[in-house]
């Protein structure tokens, strides 16, 4: 085969550098009329960036640079020219300070059928308090917005995020696939209502690495629909620990299954590993459930199936769950109870838990061995068990 002179290899070189910089689309939403005051409106200018980075056939970035940068509610919906844009926040996003202009929508960030978005850096700081206080007053307030958002969409990365002070959830996963969220922060008052850290529903393959949570509700919480979950190195406090659930609101409903929390320590939680749902008729489950390398550091229930959640004792007609629960390992849990009854398993009475498994679980209260209470559950234990298994 002839090879080609050396003269022409400068300009092969050339025009294939070129064309990889052509293939790159860099959008810096300051070109777009964004300001980094924190007063002026940028909603528009990041609606811009996002319209210009859908339509390009070529993967793109949109930077925001140091600064405060004011936003109304903003949806970012797919489809896309391209599976491949990027968000590189060096910057923070502000919600208005007064909260209903952003507390009577959904979300105030909200990603919508898209493929192949990722999120490095940044932060979220959505200005809940006045809306909690609103709450807390009793006065008739408005729902509030989630954060953040993903729906019906798909490969989507989160990174070194932080949400800030979130009116309701922080951040929301619904109808998505293969979602991959590490070294997420979310901080917001122990007393914060609805204010979920990471809520996941509908939604197969989500990963959670690495990550501190402290808020007001359920530092991660799993809704129907969810399958095939692996939360590892989670620290949660304050909050109300990882919950699945609460399940069964619904007569037809989606069960969750395959779902791995490991090394995760909880501090001054209400809760540490919980299962939860209505006692009321319903089609849902939850099997297959793995809970691995976890501390408890003065958590109020550590270990708590509770399958007769009935706030004030409204909309349970039965009084019985249906939902199955199923295959729950609990392995190599220590640490301390601020409570006498550190594991608590109140089942079914139609649908008692089955297959709960025990496995070197060590917790005491007031540094002495706590309390197990059971109802309608069984399963087997291996290793040390304390407190002593009532399975």
């Amino acid at each position: 085969m002839a090879t080609l002179p050396h003269l022409f290899l400068p300009l092969i070189l050339f025009l294939s550098f070129n064309s990889s910089l052509a293939a790159l689309l860099n959008l810096n939403v300051l070109s777009f009329g964004a300001k980094t005051d924190g007063t002026t409106d940028s909603t528009n200018a990041f609606l811009s960036a996002w319209t210009g980075a859908c339509a390009s056939t070529n993967p793109a970035t949109i930077y925001v640079p140091k600064g405060r940068f004011l936003l109304r509610s903003v949806n970012f919906r797919g489809k896309c020219n391209n599976n491949a844009i990027s968000f590189r926040i060096d910057g923070t996003l502000l919600a208005p300070v007064d909260y209903r202009i952003i507390g009577k929508a959904d979300n105030w960030i909200s990603f919508q059928y898209v493929d192949g978005v990722s999120i490095y850096g940044g932060k979220l700081d959505a200005k809940g308090t006045g809306l909690w206080a609103c709450k807390n007053s009793g006065k008739a307030c408005p729902s509030g917005a989630t954060t953040l958002s993903f729906s019906n969409s798909k490969n989507v990365v989160v990174d070194r995020l932080t949400s800030l002070n979130s009116q309701m959830f922080h951040i929301v996963i619904n109808g998505c696939h293969n979602v991959k969220m590490q070294g997420v922060t979310v901080i917001a008052s122990g007393n914060s209502p609805n204010t979920d850290g990471i809520h996941v529903q509908l939604s197969s393959g989500v990963t959670i690495l690495d990550s501190n949570i402290q808020t007001g509700d359920d530092c991660i919480s799993i809704g129907p629909g969810a399958t095939n979950l692996w939360i590892e190195k989670i620290t949660c406090g304050p909050g109300h620990g990882i919950s699945i659930g609460s399940l069964g609101k619904d007569q037809n409903e989606a069960g969750v299954q395959n779902v791995t929390v490991k090394t995760a320590k909880f501090m001054g939680t209400q809760n540490g590993v919980r299962i939860k749902s209505w006692a009321r008729p319903s089609s849902g489950f939850a099997r297959n459930i793995v809970f691995q390398h976890i501390v408890m550091k003065n958590v109020e229930n550590p270990i708590v199936i509770d399958q007769n959640y009935c706030p004030g004792n409204k909309n349970c007609p039965d009084q019985v769950s249906g939902v199955k629960v199923s295959n729950v390992r609990y392995q190599d849990i220590h640490g301390t109870s601020a409570t006498q009854v550190a594991v608590k398993f109140d089942c079914s009475a139609k649908h008692p838990c089955s297959g709960i498994r025990l496995e070197e679980v060590k917790l005491t209260y007031n540094n002495e061995v706590a309390e197990a209470s059971c109802k309608h559950a069984a399963g087997t234990i291996s290793g040390v068990v304390q407190p002593t298994s009532c399975l």
